[in-house]
């Protein structure tokens, strides 16, 4: 039986290279995105000319019925996901005392509720499925040890961890695990430059991470070797905690 994946903000940067991974692994996907549906149908046909079924669905993961809408019509069509990652996430960054309600509510209702809004109509689906399953969500190294100027990621990045810490408990008799992977700096086509060279010399091993070094993390999570882990945050970082 080949399983089917779930991946929230799929169509670039990490949740493009975990698409890319995990479909190169055997699964078949369903790829999620708000604006960028361009690069995620790309992302799909590039898939399937792999081989794999792919579907795409396309919701603003805030709005609590879009995403259960979209997410129930795909399990209808193409049947329950094995495997989750939640990848979908923004930022906002500014110091705390000029941080805005607006940046603030923003990044906590995507990021973290966000969290609810994907999984929950995923959950029962799974189990139904009697195959045990795994769930990864993607946090952040801001969310294990905060940064400046983040106050707002690093409570939803925190947060997430300690749902995703809570959720493993209530799956592990339904032989689901439940991990978070913290990416430290990771080089995508947000990085500008100057930023770059002001992250740098704070990292130990002295390099930004590649997406394909998270998507490595999720792939192993997703294989049979792991299937003893769960409740986990696997810290990958270049030592920067």
């Amino acid at each position: 039986m080949i399983h089917r994946v779930l991946i929230t903000g799929a169509g670039t940067g990490i949740g493009r290279a975990i698409a890319l991974k995990l479909a190169q692994d055997g699964f078949n996907l369903t790829l999620h995105c708000n604006r960028s549906i361009a690069s995620t149908n790309q992302t799909a046909a590039q898939i399937r000319e792999s081989g794999r079924d792919v579907s795409v669905i396309s919701a603003d993961i805030t709005d609590e019925n879009a995403i259960r809408s979209a997410i129930e019509s795909d399990i209808s069509a193409n049947g329950a996901y094995w495997g989750i990652v939640t990848n979908a996430g923004i930022t906002a960054d500014n110091a705390f005392p000029a941080m805005t309600s607006k940046e603030w509510t923003s990044v906590i209702n995507t990021n973290l509720n966000g969290f609810y809004n994907v999984l929950n109509p995923c959950i029962m689906p799974m189990i139904r499925l009697r195959d045990g399953g795994r769930i990864v969500s993607i946090s952040s190294v801001s969310g294990v040890i905060g940064n400046r100027g983040q106050t707002n990621y690093s409570a939803s990045k925190a947060g997430i961890i300690a749902a995703t810490k809570s959720l493993a408990l209530e799956l592990a008799k339904r032989k689901i695990t439940v991990n978070s992977i913290a990416p430290g700096a990771i080089d995508t086509n947000i990085m500008t430059e100057e930023l770059k060279e002001k992250i740098i010399p704070m990292i130990p091993l002295g390099r930004l991470g590649q997406p394909d070094e998270i998507a490595s993390a999720v792939s192993f999570l997703f294989s049979d070797g792991a299937s003893y882990i769960t409740r986990q945050v696997i810290n990958i970082n270049g030592g920067m905690c």
